[in-house]
């Protein structure tokens, strides 16, 4: 799938989110990534076997303080190529793309990991 097009699905998903919660989602810059670096997969914790189709780089909202102010943006990846790597089809790609950017803006909003494993959202 050529960027431009994995580009308007990353859209499709944010668009897709209720108004009220993306209203809340702010100074974040999603970046679409052809693969994670390996400082990317250290900082997610994962081994060179793990797939790793997105990741929040931030301070989650629960966990900012009164101090917190003039940071640079919090910044979302979404990695094209391993998400393309689980997906057969073209439906099948925009609906992993819709997952791991609710995943990773999940993160944003303070959730780990079992709590989004919870919600489905993995």
């Amino acid at each position: 799938m050529d960027r431009e097009h994995f580009r308007e699905l990353v859209r499709e998903a944010l668009v897709s989110l209720p108004n009220g919660l993306l209203s809340r989602v702010q100074n974040v810059e999603i970046l679409i990534e052809w693969r994670p670096t390996a400082i990317d997969r250290q900082q997610a914790g994962l081994n060179q076997g793990s797939q790793l189709l997105g990741l929040y780089h931030g301070v989650p909202l629960p966990n900012r303080g009164e101090n917190y102010n003039l940071v640079l943006p919090d910044k979302i990846s979404i990695y094209q190529a391993p998400i393309e790597s689980i997906c057969a089809t073209d439906d099948e790609v925009r609906e992993q793309v819709r997952t791991t950017v609710l995943h990773e803006i999940g993160h944003y909003f303070g959730l780990d990991d079992t709590r989004l494993h919870q919600l489905g959202m993995d």
